[in-house]
Formats: C-alpha cells, structure tokens, sequence
C-alpha cells in the first residue's frame, strides 16, 4: 500500500493529480488496476488513505491519567508525529500538499477527517468514562479535528514552516481558550 501511494504520489508531482490515472498508477507500481482496487476504493483514497490512527490511539493511551483529554490528545499527536520516519513525515507532507491544493482532494478528505473525530471521541470518552455520543467530547473531537484542518492549510500555504510545531502551538492556543 505504502509502494502504491509513493508511486501515485510521484506520478502526481510529476504530471498533476487530474492528469495522472490509476493505470498510470498502478504501472508505475507494477500491480494491476484491479489490485490498485483492493488497496484503494478510489484515486482519492490513494492520497487521503494513512496508517496513522493506531499510532495516535497507541500515543494517547500512553499518556498519564494526570492529563485532561486535551493535553494528552495534544501530547499524543505530538508523540505520534515524533514516531514517523523522515520518509513517512515527507509523504505525510506530500499528502498533505495535495488535499490542501486540489479541491476534489480536500472534498475526499473530509470523510477522512469526520473518521478520526469519531476516532478522537472514542478514545476520548474511553479515558473519561463517559458515552461516546456525550456532546462535549463530541465537541472537543470537533475541536481538534478544526484545529488539524487549519494547520493542515497553513501549511500548505507555508511549506517551510514545522509542521508538528505548528499543531502543538494551535492546540496549546485551543487549550488556553483561544484568546484573540
């Protein structure tokens, strides 16, 4: 799946997101169309597609009780992001560019974005003992997931910037209540 996306990624730079097809893609791979298939449901989900879940749920288990959801999601994040290769973070800086710059990608990626809120609130709720449907830790889920987004743009715009610090500035900003 990894050898698919740095491929697909590649043929992307190269020749632009529209242009380039999943044939394209998947010779470039050396799998078939149909195989390309059983990895990805769609073109977009070569991009929007990532690996990073387990290592945030593994990061905000690992995180002390003493923390408030906040800070240990923050911690984790941070953590997660810490645990990355220098390859994975530039894929994850390559995907990233393209979601943010193709609109058809940026659409796709909102499912993406709507999983991990789910994602957040579970593990969020877990922690606290409460409902996973519980308003607040829906909220806060939300919260995050807007604050990544905004980073996620930001970054695109600014590709020289640090990208983790980034993210552990504004949820540090979220957390101190966001004063303007």
């Amino acid at each position: 799946m990894a050898a698919v996306q740095m491929h697909a990624l590649r043929l992307f730079k190269e020749f632009g997101y529209h242009e380039t097809t999943v044939e394209q893609i998947a010779e470039a791979a050396e799998i078939s169309p149909s195989t390309f298939f059983r990895y990805f449901a769609t073109k977009e989900d070569v991009v929007t597609t990532d690996n990073y879940d387990p290592l945030l749920i593994s990061a905000f288990e690992d995180q002390p009780t003493d923390l408030n959801p906040l800070q240990a999601l923050r911690n984790a994040m941070k953590s997660a992001m810490d645990q990355m290769s220098d390859d994975e973070f530039t894929t994850m800086n390559e995907r990233n560019q393209l979601i943010m710059t193709v609109p058809a990608l940026r659409a796709a990626s909102l499912n993406n974005l709507a999983q991990t809120m789910e994602l957040l609130a579970k593990i969020i709720s877990e922690r606290m003992g409460n409902k996973q449907d519980n308003l607040a830790i829906r909220t806060l889920a939300g919260a995050v997931m807007g604050v990544n987004m905004s980073v996620m743009l930001y970054y695109a715009e600014h590709p020289e910037a640090d990208f983790v610090k980034l993210l552990d500035e504004s949820l540090t900003l979220l957390e101190q209540g966001l004063l303007l």
